[in-house]
C-alpha cells in the first residue's frame, strides 16, 4: 500500500487499486484494457481507437523517453488514461520535446503509477475489460462508493459508435509520408494513386504510409456517403482503424460499403475496425472480445502462404470467421487464440486486417499490405 496515495482505479466490482497520480488531477471513466508494447506509449495515448478505454502499460518503465509532436497518432490523446508500474522519470532522449506527465497534464489527462500492473492484467485476463473509475487529487481525497458506482455506471462499448467522436469534421488532403533519417516526414510532391480514405479514427501514420506506397490521399468523414467518395473518382477506397462498436459504427458504414461494392469494381482495404465494418458489409458479424489484443507482439499467420507476421493490434472487437460468407476468405489468424485477422473476397480486390501495418509502434512485418493495395490500383 503506498503510504500517502493521491490516485486511485476503483474497478466496478469493488476493488480499488491506490497509487500515485501525475497529469491532470479530476475522474474519468472508461473501460480497461493492457497494452504489452515496450516502446510506443505516446503514440498509443494518441491512438483514437483507444476511446473510451484507459490503458494500462505491462511494460514498466512509460515515460523515460519523454514524448514529441512527431510521434502523435491525433492532435490530442485519445485514451481516457494510463496505468503504470512505476513513476515517470525525467526523459532522457535526443528527440524528447517534454517530459510525459506535463504533457498529460496540458492534455487534460490522468495517470496513476505505483500500481501492481501483473496484478491488474492477471485479474483483465481472467474477468474481461472492467469497467473502472480512475481519480488523482494531490490531497488523495477519495469517495470510494462514490467511484465504484461510477465504474458501475459506466455503459461499456457494446452498442457505441465512437467513430463519430473521433473522425475529422471535414474532408482534406493528406501528402506526408513516413519517417526517414535524416529528412524526418517528407511529403509526397508527384501525383499518386486517388485513394478516398474514411476516417473512423485513422492514425497519422496509416495515412502516411498510404503516401509512402504511392497514393494521393483524400481523407473522408466516417458519415460520408457512397456518392461523396465516387464523386472524387478514386482509384481505391481505405477504411481506416477506430475505436468502438463496429456494429454501431455499421449502422451507417455498411450501407455505404455496400454501395461503393454494388456500383463499382475498386479495390478496397481496410484495418482494423476498417475491417470489422468491411466484413459486415460482406455478411459477417462482429463480436465483443473477453479482453481484446492490444500490443506490439502479436504472431498472426498468413494462411495461404503459411508466413508468420509478428503485428501491432488494438482491439476489442473482432470479426466471428464462422460467420463469413463463401465468397470471402479468411486469410490470416491469430497465433495467440486462432480469431480472425484477415479476409479477402474471392473474385475482387477488396481485403482487410485486424492488425495494424502502420504499426507505430511495433514492426514492420505487415508493411507490404500498403504496396499490395496500391498494385491493385494500378492493375486496375
Amino acid at each position: 500500500m503506498i503510504a500517502h496515495p493521491t490516485a486511485c482505479l476503483a474497478l466496478a466490482d469493488g476493488t480499488v487499486f491506490f497509487g500515485r497520480g501525475f497529469g491532470a488531477t479530476g475522474q474519468t471513466v472508461a473501460e480497461l484494457c493492457f497494452n504489452t508494447a515496450m516502446t510506443g506509449y505516446q503514440e498509443i495515448m494518441t491512438d483514437p481507437s483507444y476511446a473510451g478505454q484507459i490503458v494500462t502499460f505491462t511494460f514498466p518503465h512509460v515515460g523515460n523517453v519523454g514524448v514529441t509532436p512527431e510521434d502523435e497518432e491525433a492532435a490530442d490523446p485519445v485514451a481516457s488514461g494510463l496505468v503504470v508500474k512505476w513513476d515517470p522519470t525525467e526523459p532522457s532522449n535526443w528527440r524528447a520535446a517534454e517530459a510525459l506527465a506535463p504533457w498529460l497534464e496540458r492534455r487534460g489527462r490522468i495517470g496513476i503509477g505505483g500500481i501492481d500492473t501483473r496484478r491488474l492484467t492477471r485479474a483483465i485476463r481472467h474477468q474481461g475489460a472492467p469497467h473502472v473509475a480512475l481519480a488523482y487529487d494531490p490531497e488523495g481525497r477519495f469517495d470510494i462508493a462514490e467511484l465504484v458506482a461510477k465504474a458501475r455506471a459506466f455503459p461499456g462499448l457494446v452498442g457505441r459508435d465512437l467513430a463519430r467522436d473521433v473522425t475529422c469534421a471535414q474532408s482534406y488532403r493528406w501528402n506526408e509520408m513516413r519517417w526517414a533519417w535524416p529528412e524526418g516526414y517528407a511529403r509526397r510532391e508527384e501525383p499518386g494513386l486517388r485513394v478516398v480514405a474514411i476516417d473512423y479514427g485513422a492514425k497519422r501514420n496509416i495515412l502516411r504510409s498510404l503516401a509512402s506506397a504511392g497514393c494521393d490521399v483524400t481523407v473522408l468523414p466516417a458519415t460520408a456517403t457512397a456518392q461523396d467518395i465516387l464523386d472524387l473518382d478514386p482509384q481505391g477506397l481505405f477504411l481506416t482503424n477506430g475505436p468502438g462498436d463496429p456494429a454501431a459504427t455499421g449502422e451507417y458504414a455498411v450501407p455505404m460499403i455496400r454501395e461503393v461494392l454494388d456500383r463499382t469494381e475498386l479495390p478496397v482495404m481496410g484495418v482494423c475496425l476498417g475491417h470489422q465494418v468491411l466484413a459486415r458489409a460482406l455478411g459477417a458479424r462482429t463480436i465483443k472480445m473477453n479482453h481484446g489484443h492490444h500490443g506490439a507482439n502479436h504472431p498472426v499467420k498468413d494462411r495461404e502462404t503459411g508466413k508468420v507476421e509478428i503485428t501491432s493490434m488494438n482491439h476489442g472487437f473482432t470479426v466471428d470467421s464462422q460467420s463469413l460468407p463463401e465468397n470471402v476468405i479468411e486469410t490470416h489468424v491469430s497465433l495467440f487464440d486462432g480469431s480472425n485477422c484477415g479476409i479477402r473476397m474471392r473474385d475482387r480486390p477488396v481485403f482487410s486486417v485486424q492488425y495494424h501495418p502502420e504499426a507505430s509502434p511495433g514492426p514492420q512485418d505487415s508493411y507490404y499490405l500498403f504496396e499490395r493495395f496500391a498494385s491493385s490500383m494500378q492493375r486496375g
